[in-house]
């Protein structure tokens, strides 16, 4: 597991992220966004095909919009948005119809941002949540969408021009890369806007802790419009 509960609430106190539910909200967030990418993942690969794929009109089964799912974990309950399917043949695994209670699951889920998101490591979480090999199709298919909601939430998201302040720093923890458990430093950036409202806005991977990858840190911030702080903490 790359980044446990108690190691992201250290992170996050330190940077005046004072109360459990701060901590818990944005667990949450990252939760629901990862579960709901494995959710289409999974329903891509039962259809056999992909989002506005021409396949669609011929399969006679086709997406149907989505529900609505509360589950009970240690960080609170969470609503999910699972899929369906016109024909209603679709059983997902990652959180079945009936489930009602993800505990434990939430953080193997959240540990796949800490992991740099390589699909191998990606695999590899894959194969521990569900505890069985699941078909190379599936694989590929939860993959896609798991990378594709990586990129959306955790780097390429669009951001506030201003934020009254914003949280910069990194912990350190091991990691298991290429089947060498190393030394890796992640680095958290929280920001708040100028209603007081915190969330985050990147996690990011890096050898070690320093200057120069801070710098690479903040310039992906302004590409994503970021403009000026009115406050930086590190």
């Amino acid at each position: 597991m790359g980044i446990d509960k108690e190691a992201v609430k250290r992170l996050l106190v330190g940077q005046e992220v004072k109360t459990t539910e701060d901590l818990q909200v944005l667990l949450r967030d990252l939760t629901k966004e990862m579960i709901d990418a494995i959710y289409e993942g999974e329903l891509t690969s039962h259809l056999g095909y992909d989002r506005h794929d021409q396949l669609a009109e011929k399969s006679g089964n086709y997406r149907n919009g989505h529900g609505k799912k509360t589950v009970k974990s240690h960080l609170g309950e969470i609503e999910l948005s699972p899929p369906r399917d016109r024909l209603g043949a679709f059983d997902p695994e990652i959180v079945r119809k009936r489930q009602t209670d993800i505990s434990g699951l939430e953080m193997k889920v959240i540990s796949m941002y800490g992991k740099g998101m390589s699909t191998r490591d990606i695999r590899d979480h894959i194969y521990d949540i569900y505890g069985y090999d699941l078909s190379a199709e599936s694989v590929s298919a939860i993959t896609d969408k798991v990378i594709e909601t990586s990129r959306t939430v955790g780097k390429s998201r669009p951001l506030e021009r201003l934020y009254a302040i914003v949280f910069m720093d990194g912990i350190v923890v091991k990691l298991r890369l290429d089947g060498i458990v190393k030394n890796v430093t992640v680095y958290l950036v929280i920001g708040m806007d100028l209603s007081g409202n915190k969330s985050c806005l990147g996690l990011y991977v890096g050898e070690s802790e320093s200057s120069k990858y801070w710098l690479t840190v903040m310039n992906e911030l302004k590409n994503r419009g970021v403009e000026d702080p009115d406050l930086c903490s590190g």
